[in-house]
């Protein structure tokens, strides 16, 4: 095959992707202090987009080097199930963020280590329950008619992605807006009871939105093309559309580690010590709450 320039794009994305996360990854297995939900949510949002930039370098180097269906199939398989649980991942921190401001007095009991666990199992479930839909058959392998504008997705299971999609963010939208409220509240309450002046009350409020608009604009902007054009394109459209959206997808997995772990104190800690060369897993931390992850 000639060389796509935009499938080596997606391979230096993969590659970047991997390297990121990876670190994230290596930083909470190695160090026993994050064994906290907050920790686990994140380590399972860095493994969904480790496996994903692998999946970005496996697919080019078994589309250029070792063509083959049944890989083919596998490699999408990989990146269904990675991206998948990525966006998953992303909703079960909103989810632990919110009740981590809803219920504050009950948050660090072992109730909520449960629902923790309770969440993998269902986010990484459910991600290979969808990874799996085309090697168990569920392909356009056979009727090219029926692919979507990911071949060899059909139409049909690129729009329950697409949908699914639209779901978890409907839902995190819905959620960080209550966290917005509550983190205001809060705010209002502080300053009252201290008798603060009425501008660290704002401040306050302006960096929760602030936080909020970063949050929810990185991820829409880098999903949201790609899952309009799943419901809206076909397969007969250029290859063009599919990676001018796709690309952006990607990203999203490339900033998740800025966003969730790398502005995390506790990480941060770590990251200095190992590039310091002092670094030990029994360093002192102190557990923030998920809203300020």
């Amino acid at each position: 095959l000639a060389l796509n320039p935009w499938d080596v794009v997606l391979c230096i994305s993969g590659t970047i992707i991997s390297c990121e996360n990876a670190i994230v990854v290596v930083v909470i297995f190695y160090t026993p202090a994050f064994r906290a939900p907050m920790f686990l949510l994140i380590g399972s949002l860095a493994t969904a987009d480790l496996l994903a930039g692998l999946g970005l370098i496996l697919h080019f180097a078994f589309v250029y080097f070792i063509p083959s269906e049944a890989v083919s199939l596998l490699t999408v398989g990989l990146l269904v199930t990675s991206f998948t649980a990525s966006v998953s991942s992303l909703l079960t921190i909103t989810i632990d963020r919110y009740l981590s401001l809803y219920n504050a007095l009950t948050y660090y009991s072992e109730r909520t280590v449960t629902r923790t666990y309770i969440m993998l199992i269902l986010t990484w479930g459910a991600s290979i329950c969808y990874g799996l839909l085309p090697i168990m058959g569920w392909n356009c392998l056979k009727e090219p008619s029926a692919c979507s504008i990911v071949r060899p997705l059909t139409k049909n299971h690129l729009i329950i992605l697409s949908v699914s999609f639209f779901t978890v963010f409907a839902v995190m939208l819905q959620l960080y807006v209550q966290i917005c409220r509550i983190v205001c509240r809060h705010a209002h309450q502080i300053a009252v009871q201290r008798h603060l002046l009425a501008s660290s009350h704002y401040v306050t409020t302006r960096k929760g939105i602030a936080t909020l608009a970063v949050i929810l604009g990185t991820f829409a902007s880098c999903w949201l093309p790609f899952a309009v054009y799943g419901l809206l394109g076909d397969y007969s459209y250029p290859a063009l559309y599919t990676y001018v959206t796709l690309l952006p997808a990607t990203y999203n997995s490339m900033l998740n580690p800025v966003i969730y772990a790398f502005r995390n104190q506790e990480i941060q800690k770590v990251l200095w010590a190992v590039c310091c060369g002092c670094f030990s897993s029994t360093l002192p931390f102190r557990s923030h709450s998920p809203s300020d992850v």
